[in-house]
Parts: structure tokens; C-alpha cells; sequence
């Protein structure tokens, strides 16, 4: 079983920045694909971004030139780094692990963007 678990969410008014991160368990992360997925209330649960493990990113259009996604494997982590953010950017952003037909999911981090 994977652990995944989500920091630096939080409160920013817009035009802000916030980096998220996601520290994922065990000895195989450098081979899973890490994707960053956002939920706001009364919304399904949608693709922010996307690395692979050899380093492919994919960005929602929404997000395109203001996140970027990147990974550390020494470090089993990956980020989100958000700048330019705006009010409808709020949602609990919650990241997965998923490889081959293997999936894990964090609890969440809260991101608030005030206007």
C-alpha cells in the first residue's frame, strides 16, 4: 500500500502564488505516473496536471502558464507550483499515485483563493 499525503495548501488572495506538495511511501515512486486532480464544491473531481515518470508533463487548459508540476524522486515527492491564482482556482487538490492498473489517492489539501 502507498501512502500519498498532500501540504501546503491554504489561503492566498488572488494573483498569489502557493506550491503544494505530495510525499508519496515505499521504493517504486520514480516509476509512477504522480497527477495532481482538484475538486470544488459541487464539481467533479478534474485533471489539474499530469508527470510521468520519465518526466512528460499535461496541464489542464486552465492552468496552462500559470502551474507547473514537477517531481523530486530522491526526495519521493512531487509539486505543483501555482502562480497567477484566481478565485475559481479554489478547491481541495488532492494528488495520486497511479501505475499500470495501481491507483492511491492523498486526503486533500484546501486551496483558497480570495478575491
Amino acid at each position: 500500500q502507498v501512502q500519498v499525503v498532500e501540504s501546503g495548501g491554504g489561503l492566498v488572495q488572488a494573483g498569489g502564488s502557493l506550491r503544494l506538495s505530495c510525499a508519496a511511501s515505499g521504493s517504486e515512486f520514480s516509476i509512477y505516473a504522480m497527477g495532481w486532480y482538484r475538486q470544488a464544491p459541487g464539481k467533479q473531481r478534474a485533471l489539474v496536471a499530469r508527470i510521468t515518470s520519465d518526466g512528460t508533463t499535461n496541464y489542464a487548459d486552465s492552468v496552462k502558464g500559470r502551474f507547473t508540476i514537477s517531481r523530486d524522486n530522491a526526495r519521493n515527492t512531487v509539486y505543483l507550483q501555482m502562480t497567477s491564482l484566481k478565485p475559481e482556482d479554489t478547491a481541495v487538490y488532492y494528488c495520486n499515485a497511479n501505475h499500470l492498473q495501481r491507483s492511491w489517492w492523498g486526503q486533500g489539501t484546501q486551496v483558497t483563493v480570495s478575491s
